[in-house]
């Protein structure tokens, strides 16, 4: 059977593969475009796997919330460089992932992947025929959600700082600030109730040993010690923290403009504890040449 300019066209418009691809897998299969399609998908899970090695440390951080801002989710996706982290093809893949997972509010990720991404698709499988078409490793590494009976609050800062909160109150600009502030200043802790009680116990013991060195009476001693742990724990806690929008309030004072508490909040850094191997590109571009 001749495979026509018109058939290639159909074969790449629905899977993103190349042009010789296309016709290579057409003639393979004598013009069967779904036959086609099936083969190339079983190809791309075969590159996919040589590829599930290769570290992923960029990407994107995406958010979706409910209509009633009620219901929230962030999720990271990962990709081998940055220059993927902006093509459509996967901030598009980012965004229906977090809309996926905020329909299905699913368990983990693994609940997340087996989750239905399209009709007859998966996440997972539209995750490794993305890894077929752009040609990088890609991973959904994580992901939060809250439901509240307050407002979420949600920031992306650039896609890869992403945050959620979730404020007491009504007030979603209030809420948004409260994720801007927690995505630039980056709290441990919301109050220093929430601070466990082996973090201040060593934080203590460091600073008593600082103080000691001093010279000074242990009177004097307990006083630098408790003054040093109060400006460390308001460094730590959000609520301690300068708002960032306004030095001169602290944020616990903008919270209780509006007798508003945060019960929780979520901050992702994209590629956060991955491990990023270095590569000298020279020596990466002469290989591509020589195994050419």
């Amino acid at each position: 059977m001749a495979i026509t300019a018109a058939m290639v066209k159909e074969l790449r418009q629905r899977t993103g593969a190349g042009m010789m691809e296309c016709k290579k897998a057409l003639v393979a299969t004598e013009g069967n475009i779904e036959t086609a399609i099936e083969n190339m998908r079983k190809s791309g899970l075969a590159k996919a796997d040589k590829k599930a090695g290769r570290v992923a440390a960029e990407g994107l951080i995406g958010t979706a919330i409910s209509e009633d801002g009620k219901h929230a989710v962030m999720v990271e996706v990962n990709s081998e460089t940055d220059f993927v982290a902006k093509d459509d093809n996967f901030t598009g893949f980012v965004d229906r992932v977090a809309a996926v997972a905020l329909a299905t509010n699913p368990a983990d990720v693994e609940a997340l992947l087996a989750s239905e991404y399209a009709a007859g698709e998966s996440v997972e499988q539209a995750r490794q025929a993305l890894i077929a078409k752009i040609g990088e490793n890609i991973q959904v590494r994580r992901f939060n959600t809250i439901s509240t009976d307050g407002t979420v609050g949600a920031y992306t800062h650039g896609g890869r700082i992403g945050v959620l909160v979730d404020l007491s109150v009504g007030n979603t600009d209030l809420a948004r600030d409260i994720a801007m502030h927690v995505a630039a200043v980056n709290p441990q802790f919301i109050s220093v109730d929430n601070v466990p009680a082996e973090i201040l116990a060593k934080e203590k013991e460091i600073l008593i040993a600082q103080a000691q060195d001093s010279g000074k009476p242990a009177e004097i001693i307990e006083k630098m010690v408790s003054g040093r742990l109060r400006k460390h724990l308001a460094e730590i806690t959000l609520v301690g923290q300068p708002f960032i929008k306004d030095p001169d309030m602290s944020v616990e004072k903008l919270l209780q403009q509006d007798n508003a508490t945060v019960n929780c909040f979520y901050r992702l850094a994209v590629g956060e504890g991955i491990e990023k191997k270095e590569e000298n590109f020279a020596d990466e571009v002469m290989q591509q040449v020589q195994g050419s």
